[in-house]
């Protein structure tokens, strides 16, 4: 095999009741044992002669001083290529006055490759590889100020990719362009639909909807015991793959809550009761007929909303009004007591009585009642999103709730249309967390307006995600910045 960018996959091919004790691993300290892949070991290579070529090797060795270029000429060029890329900006003689002293150590070591080393080392230690640094121009005045295109550069690629400016949007900011109107929309343009916007789902979906936390639920076993990591994974990657193909797709921002497909692997969709896909690979399944539309009905976001024994319609009802509506409940007051789940006689109450009890107390009502008719909604959803008709308790699911304005709604697919009655407060939730996300730090009461504007941008074009996007790039926010002196 010759050296290079490999693709390695393991499995177990067949299983049986014999496997050995040393592939059997537990996911989880304390949760039940399952085949598992212990170690993985690749030797080689063996009988090397030179270094070798791979596309990274490539990127970096951009000459060779064995074909007649001068070895110190040479390395001031790989270096130079390589600190504009790490600091993201031109580089300067006095940047190469710093990296020449690694290079000739290395070379007087091993040669020309090993001071490449070095200094490449010394450039990935670098605060300016480190940081993202904004220095403020010696002439501001006092106020926000325009950010220069270089900084604009980094921040649209931290935006939409979470990393480094590729040489394209390097130059173009270069040369003083991309604060141009019209040319940052083509390069937003660009960059979305480039593979590396997949960066942006992954993360934002993690930040904005906690989708992190699925790694760390943990389903009482002794309730759910089909749950397992192949599901838990499954789980994150229909959360994904359904933000992406919105992305994608250029869809409407409250697809998200309302679209009629998801994508699903065989043991998901057996997971959900939906027939006629096999496979460990992912695809896009109409879900036609059932109440899975959108987010809501995705079994990562009803996992987590869970205890590991039982739902929670105050988490679920919480989740909805933190990341779909961006209006959290306060704290709870102390001392506040634990739901009560059976009566005074002993009786099981089901999770709306117990609730209805819990709401009899005044410090728990006014919160509560925001709540709780969110979370009820969800109630046929069990705590690893699978549907069902009765509760905990054998009790028929009672799904019913009226939201603060007083609309009333019965199941998930009623609650969602309630949701997107008024589509500009969910389309506004998502752009204050997109917003949050591009610039790194919590929106303050002087952001809501560059919120309502961008709202409004993006409304002019059926909410559409590009227009969102553009229009975040575009703020006041994202472009300018508070002298820090």
């Amino acid at each position: 095999m010759r050296a290079g960018p490999r693709e390695v996959a393991v499995a177990f091919l067949q299983k049986t009741g014999a496997q050995h004790e040393s592939l059997v691993r537990s996911s989880r300290r304390g949760q039940r044992r399952e085949p598992a892949i212990a170690t993985l070991s690749i030797s080689g290579p063996y009988g090397v002669d030179g270094s070798g070529d791979t596309p990274s090797r490539r990127r970096i060795f951009t000459c060779d001083p064995s074909n007649g270029v001068m070895a110190n000429a040479c390395a001031d060029e790989i270096f130079t290529t390589l600190a504009r890329r790490a600091y993201r900006r031109p580089v300067t003689e006095a940047d190469l006055a710093v990296l020449r002293p690694f290079y000739e150590e290395g070379r007087s070591e091993a040669g020309f490759e090993r001071g490449i080393q070095r200094g490449l080392e010394r450039i990935l230690v670098s605060p300016e590889f480190l940081f993202r640094i904004e220095r403020d121009p010696a002439n501001v005045v006092e106020g926000p100020y325009a950010v220069g295109d270089l900084e604009l550069a980094s921040r649209l690629s931290f935006f939409l990719w979470s990393s480094i400016p590729d040489d394209e949007l390097l130059d173009v900011a270069v040369s003083g362009q991309l604060s141009d109107p019209s040319v940052l929309q083509g390069q937003v343009e660009r960059m979305m639909a480039d593979p590396r916007a997949r960066a942006l789902v992954n993360n934002f979906a993690a930040q904005w909807l906690y989708l992190r936390d699925v790694t760390e639920k943990e389903p009482d076993p002794g309730f759910f015991p089909s749950f397992d990591e192949n599901l838990r994974q499954a789980f994150q990657n229909e959360t994904e793959l359904f933000i992406d193909s919105v992305l994608r797709e250029d869809g409407q921002v409250t697809d998200l809550l309302s679209a009629d497909y998801t994508f699903l692997n065989e043991r998901l969709a057996k997971h959900y009761g939906i027939p006629h896909v096999y496979g460990s690979h992912f695809r896009r399944v109409s879900l036609a007929g059932t109440e899975r539309r959108g987010l809501l009905g995705q079994g990562g976001i009803l996992t987590l909303t869970s205890y590991a024994t039982r739902t929670s319609p105050v988490l679920r009802g919480k989740w909805i009004l933190e990341n779909l509506l961006s209006s959290p409940p306060p704290p709870p007051p102390p001392d506040i007591p634990s739901l009560a789940e059976t009566t005074d006689e002993g009786e099981a109450l089901s999770m709306r009585a117990a609730m209805e009890k819990h709401r009899s107390n005044p410090a728990c009502a006014s919160c509560h009642s925001q709540m709780d008719p969110l979370g009820f909604a969800l109630e046929n959803f069990d705590a690893i999103g699978r549907w069902r008709t009765r509760g905990e308790s054998n009790e028929t699911i009672d799904a019913t709730g009226v939201l603060p304005d007083g609309t009333a709604f019965e199941g998930p697919d009623e609650m969602r249309a309630a949701l997107l009655k008024h589509p500009d407060r969910f389309v506004g939730t998502v752009a204050e967390k997109l917003l949050t996300y591009a610039l790194g730090r919590n929106l303050e009461s002087f952001d809501m307006p560059a919120v309502r504007g961008i709202v409004r941008d993006a409304a002019q074009k059926d909410y559409r995600f590009s227009a969102l996007v553009l229009a975040i790039v575009q703020s006041t926010p994202f472009q300018m910045r508070m002298p820090q002196s």
